[in-house]
């Protein structure tokens, strides 16, 4: 199979699942935001962002679902809030500007849950307000939704959210399940099985964690895997492909083939300098 430049050969390795090979989304459109935050920028498996959160509340996976609600409809109102104000917040008050948008919207979650699922608000505790100082919606806010229309800062929020709960829901799922013997609080074991008691505790959402970060970053680096007698340094622009993060969005292009735009009008349209 051939790619990049001609005389290059790329071998794939048998039985291989490359997910960038059959989702193609036009940039920034609403199906490729939703789709990078669940996988290829996956806050909690790719990004390791939220952990307070992540180790603290999937000791079951009905406070998995509840963290992940809360967190993706304050992260997806604060992006497009955010992202409507960003030509009116002066540079200088950004971050504090930030902040006050995302406590504001912590602060109605936190009122709606104590009055409608009194439950959950007190399985969940201090870790709903501390939604204000979870670093992905700071994260989203300030290297996402500050610098994009309000829409595609939307539906950024929303994937990032999905892929935030989805997360936690896999995590806690495990930790639950060898750890208690139940999911979602139903009984799923047979009576003679005995529980992991360590799987509830710290430990265990470390080593839970660890596994589904060893997965993801398996498929992600699989998908960089070229023959041994290649060498990608001397033709590409990033270098090294095998310890690139970023690979499942790479263009794979020479470097001779990479245009140097000097503006968004050129970036458009593809006028600048080749290297």
């Amino acid at each position: 199979m051939k790619t990049g430049y001609p005389g290059m050969r790329r071998k794939r390795p048998r039985g291989h699942f490359e997910l960038s090979r059959y989702i193609r989304l036009r940039k920034d459109s609403p199906g490729e935001r939703i789709v990078n935050g669940v996988y290829f920028e996956n806050p909690v498996f790719m990004l390791v962002l939220g952990m307070c959160p992540t180790l603290a509340t999937t000791t079951s996976v009905t406070n998995a679902v509840g963290m992940g609600l809360s967190t993706t409809a304050i992260l997806t109102m604060s992006n497009l809030f955010i992202s409507l104000l960003r030509k009116v917040i002066p540079e200088r008050m950004r971050m504090p500007s930030y902040i006050v948008i995302i406590a504001s919207f912590v602060t109605i979650v936190d009122f709606l849950m104590e009055g409608f699922t009194p439950a959950m608000y007190q399985s969940l505790g201090v870790y709903i307000p501390l939604i204000v100082v979870n670093c992905i919606i700071m994260g989203r806010a300030e290297a996402y939704a500050g610098k994009h229309k309000p829409l595609e800062a939307l539906f950024d929020g929303i994937g990032m959210g999905i892929g935030f709960t989805i997360a936690l829901i896999l995590v806690a799922s495990v930790r639950e399940l060898i750890g208690s013997g139940t999911w979602a609080g139903l009984e799923v074991m047979p009576e003679s099985y005995e529980p992991v008691n360590i799987f509830v505790l710290a430990p265990g959402a470390f080593l839970v964690l660890a596994v589904f970060v060893a997965v993801m970053n398996r498929l992600h680096i699989g998908a960089a895997r070229r023959d041994d007698e290649w060498d990608p340094s001397s033709k590409f622009v990033c270098g090294d492909c095998r310890n690139c993060t970023r690979v499942m969005n790479c263009s794979g292009k020479p470097a001779e083939d990479v245009i140097i735009a000097h503006s968004a009008y050129d970036i458009e349209h593809g006028i600048g300098e080749r290297r």
